[in-house]
């Protein structure tokens, strides 16, 4: 996984950097105005979720769902001058999960589980070192499911865990041409509550839970 990082960050930030190597033949050199305006994009790398180190916590911290983190983000930027104001959102999905026995609770504290969809909307303030290259951080809120795979001994049912928390991030994005961009970023994600989900829809009150997600995302996208 550690080879993946490495090799799918360099790719990505490899793109802006080489750039100017082949102004000649590629898209025109990025404008003053490059980190402006409404974008799109696909996000990589890498997942991963596991227990909080809270001194009330009797799950062990060394317990982890770690695996692929994919899907897509949006955003609107406001390039300021030397400073970028913006606000985004994001749909992601990962291949992380945990394969104990269901009617066991050991890991994670959830029993056995596959983590879902990640939601996460935000804003983030970026200062650019160069025309084409911002440093940013980021904030705001996300919402995680677990996919639970849960038995009593004799019957096996799927539900859903709900976790509500907050994340906070930074990275560093280049511009490679007039509209292209990539980036790559670190995003530590924090859950302090969660609820279940049950296959007929109902649902249990919120409950406390301490879950830590700590990421390493490549993205390029296009903005308009």
């Amino acid at each position: 996984m550690q080879k993946f990082l490495v090799t799918a960050a360099t790719a990505a930030l490899g793109l802006g950097f080489a750039a100017p190597a082949f102004a000649q033949d590629g898209p025109p050199p990025a404008p003053s105005g490059a980190f402006d305006g409404p974008r799109v994009g696909v996000l990589l790398g890498y997942d991963k979720l596991q227990p909080g180190r809270g001194p009330n916590s009797d799950i062990d911290s060394n317990r982890k769902a770690d695996g692929l983190l994919y899907g897509g983000d949006i955003g609107y930027d406001k390039d300021l001058g030397q400073i970028v104001i913006g606000v985004e959102g994001e749909v992601t999905g990962s291949t992380g999960k945990v394969t104990n026995a269901p009617t066991s609770a050991a890991a994670l504290g959830y029993g056995r589980v596959k983590q879902g969809r990640d939601l996460y909307a935000g804003v983030r303030v970026g200062y650019k070192v160069s025309p084409t290259t911002l440093v940013y951080a980021k904030g705001g809120y996300t919402n995680g499911r677990l996919d639970l795979t849960a038995s009593d001994g004799v019957t096996q049912t799927g539900q859903h865990f709900n976790l509500d928390g907050y994340r906070v991030g930074a990275g560093v994005e280049e511009a490679i041409g007039r509209n292209t961009y990539a980036k790559i970023e670190y995003r530590y994600s924090n859950y302090g509550n969660a609820r279940l989900e049950y296959a007929n829809g109902a649902n249990t009150n919120n409950f406390d839970v301490d879950t830590d997600r700590h990421q390493i995302a490549v993205g390029v996208g296009y903005r308009f």
